[in-house]
This record gives structure tokens, C-alpha cells and sequence, in this order.
């Protein structure tokens, strides 16, 4: 080989290191992008070309590093590559330190992602991330989720949207999750009546639901806690006492509509903050009880705190708040929240279990323009310092990185 040959041959290596940075793998039909899966390690970033992919891929026991994580991508954003079908379109098993993101998944028969800890609860999947996900149309009339967690610690949702999952399904199904954050999320719903847009249940602990849009999302838009077999509890259950959940936060949220934007059930200590509810269909609160076996304590310790909540008095029952049997309503605190009856400013009070501290009640929060979906508040409301605040959701989000 001549010189001139030799150097221009190692300049087009250079430069195809240059473009293809190591570890780096592009794929652009199915069959690529499943042999790319089973070969990921720790540092791999797997590119997804536009287009059209099968449904139904199954990975298990992959597992990157905190400073080498296992990404899968999609190659453009703005285009991101379409995952049509399969019982779930992507089921990650006992993985850890992965990340997806800019994929859109469509139309699975059971569960858009289900992410689980493979059966093992001593051994949870951990570090996983989820960014700029579409997941729509998933499931029928049952219990079919957008997004099924299980088992799955340390992990973040962000700018996602779901849309239309299961008619008893949930958008985001967490059963034993722990050190979890959904931030800046997307979820519309058709309103069914045993649907929900985020449940936490299954001893589910440590998360925080911050900066996202519920419209419509089922009845209940977030159910903080549930109803678990208990066979299912991660870690599994021991000495008591136990709950569903523990240590949620729910905040710089918008609601529209639900028949109860949030739901306490057999939660042990739940803080909503900062939210703004847009006319619930009944009532702004629900706090049952559904897990009644030895051991568990009644739902007990919820917050709820400085939200803007608008009503109409046509559409609101019990003042607002439903209360179940064999719950621990004494338990629960409100404080300095603004509550506005917008056909009736008059009957704003709510009824609550306890007294609240500094309620505000019959000032209009003055919104941009809610009827079409903008809560914002308007630059002349009075209700600011109340409700929700994209700056400082945002400012909450930069914290944590």
C-alpha cells in the first residue's frame, strides 16, 4: 500500500470513529434492532432509525453502569420510531441503569412498557429512565397500563404523554416502586370509570409526581395508594405496620375534570401541594380504605396544601371531599388552599374532615383561559404563591439533577 493510500485510508477511519462514537450501534428494521438488544452491555447506545417496528421485543438482565448506561433511542426526535402491537411493546426485565427514550409505542394489547424486577424482589430493577415517550392506545376495556412499573427503584419519567390506555387500567401502574420521580408528563383519558392516570400502590414508597397535565385521566387522575394482592408487595410483607404506599408527593400539577383528581387509599402519609384543579366531576378528594387485611393501617397522614381548586356546585358532592369507612380522616391536615364555586362563589367552602388553616374561599383565581385548557394563572391574579407553578416545577426538576 502506498502512502498516499495508507492516509487516505486512516483519515476515513478517523472519521468514521468520529461519527459513530464507540459503543454506539444503529439499527433500521427489526431483526437489527433485536440483535442489538441482545448484545448490550454497559456503554452501548442503540440509535433507531424513523419508521415502523414490530411489537412484543422482551429484553432481560441487561445492565449499564451510572457512568455507562444502556440507552435505546430513537435517531430523531421529531420522528420518533413507531412500535405498533404485541401483547406489551417493550417488556425490560431485571435490568438496570437503562434508558429509553424518543420512542412512540401504539397499540398493545396488554401493557405499552412493562418494566419488572423479573419475579426476583430482592434484586429490584434500578436506574431506569424513561424520556419523550408517546404511548397511546393501548389495551381495551381492562386492566391494561401505558406504563407498568414493578419492582422498580430510582427511577425517572419525564416528558412523557399517554394517551387512551386500558378501560381498568392505569397510564402509570407502580406496584413496589421506591425512589421514583413523573415529571412533566402528559395524560388524557376517556374518562372511564375504573381508570386512573397514576396509581401507587403494592408498598410503593419515596415518589414524587411533579409538573404534569391530567386531563380527563380516568375517575381517579392520581390514586395515591390502591389495592394489592398481597403476594405482590415489594419488598414482601413482614412486621407490621403495612400500606399500600408511603411518602408521596404530588405536585405544580394541572387537573382537568376526573370524578376525583386525587384519591388517597391506604396511603400512610401523601403531601399535595401547589396543584391547580380544574371542575372535578364530584369531588376534588377521595380518602378510602381498599386493602383491609391484618396489618394495615387506615389511610392516614395526607396533606393537602396551598392548591387552587375551581368547582361548579352542580358538580360536586359531600363539599368536596368523599370519605370512606375504615379510613383515618382526623389524620389529615389542609392549609391555606384557594377554593372558588365558579357559578356559585358564595357555596366555595368545602367540608372537610378537619379545619383548615387560612382556606381563602369565594375569589375568582382568575386563570388565562381554562375553558380551553390553559390554567395558567392570569398576570393579574390574585391567587399567586397558589396552585401550580411551572418555574417552580422547573426549579424542583433542576434541583434533583
Amino acid at each position: 500500500m502506498n502512502g498516499a493510500l495508507g492516509g487516505l485510508l486512516a483519515a476515513h477511519v478517523a472519521l468514521a470513529a468520529m461519527a459513530l462514537p464507540l459503543g454506539e450501534v444503529r439499527v433500521a428494521d427489526d431483526d437489527a434492532l433485536r440483535a442489538a438488544l441482545r448484545t448490550a452491555k454497559a456503554g452501548t447506545t442503540i440509535v433507531i432509525a424513523p419508521g415502523s417496528y414490530r411489537g412484543g421485543i422482551t429484553v432481560e438482565g441487561i445492565a449499564g453502569t451510572a457512568r455507562a448506561p444502556i440507552v435505546i433511542r430513537g435517531a430523531d426526535a421529531k420522528q420518533p420510531p413507531l412500535f405498533e402491537g404485541g401483547g406489551n411493546a417493550f417488556h425490560l426485565r431485571d435490568v438496570a441503569w437503562v434508558e429509553l427514550a424518543d420512542l412512540a409505542v401504539r397499540g398493545a394489547t396488554g401493557n405499552g412498557l412493562n418494566i419488572d424486577d423479573g419475579g426476583t424482589s430482592e434484586t429490584p430493577t434500578h436506574h431506569v429512565t424513561l424520556r419523550r415517550l408517546v404511548v397511546t392506545d393501548i389495551g381495551a376495556n381492562g386492566n391494561q397500563d401505558g406504563i407498568k412499573l414493578s419492582g422498580v427503584d430510582d427511577f425517572l419519567v419525564e416528558e412523557c404523554t399517554l394517551e387512551r390506555w386500558g378501560g381498568g387500567g392505569s397510564a402509570i401502574d407502580m406496584v413496589g416502586c421506591h425512589r421514583g420521580a413523573i415529571e412533566s408528563c402528559t395524560f388524557r383519558h376517556r374518562g372511564d370509570a375504573q381508570a386512573n392516570g397514576v396509581q401507587t400502590k403494592g408498598g410503593t414508597a419515596e415518589i414524587a409526581i411533579r409538573g404534569c397535565r391530567f386531563e380527563e385521566a380516568g375517575s381517579r387522575a392520581v390514586n395515591l395508594g390502591g389495592s394489592t394482592g398481597l403476594e405482590f408487595f415489594r419488598p414482601p410483607l413482614a412486621k407490621p405496620p403495612h400500606a399500600e404506599a408511603r411518602d408521596i408527593v404530588v405536585e405544580h400539577c394541572t387537573f382537568r375534570g376526573s370524578i376525583a383528581p386525587i384519591a388517597f387509599v391506604g396511603v400512610d402519609g401523601a403531601t399535595v401541594r401547589f396543584n391547580t384543579i380544574w371542575l372535578p366531576q364530584r369531588w376534588a378528594i377521595r380518602i378510602l380504605q381498599e386493602t383491609t387485611a391484618e396489618g394495615f393501617v387506615p389511610c392516614r397522614n395526607g396533606r393537602f396544601e396551598r392548591n387552587v381548586v375551581v368547582f361548579r356546585s352542580d358538580a360536586w358532592a359531600s363539599g368536596g371531599v368523599n370519605v370512606g369507612g375504615g379510613t383515618d380522616p382526623q389524620s389529615f391536615s389542609f392549609a391555606e388552599n384557594w377554593w372558588y364555586c365558579s357559578d356559585a362563589p358564595a357555596q366555595s367552602r368545602p367540608t372537610l374532615p378537619t379545619a383548615e388553616k387560612d382556606g381563602v374561599y369565594g375569589k375568582e383565581p382568575r386563570l388565562r383561559d381554562p375553558e380551553q385548557g390553559d390554567l395558567h394563572q392570569r398576570p393579574d391574579s390574585p391567587a399567586k404563591g397558589y396552585g401550580a407553578d411551572p418555574q417552580r416545577a422547573a426549579a424542583a426538576r433542576t434541583s434533583r439533577r
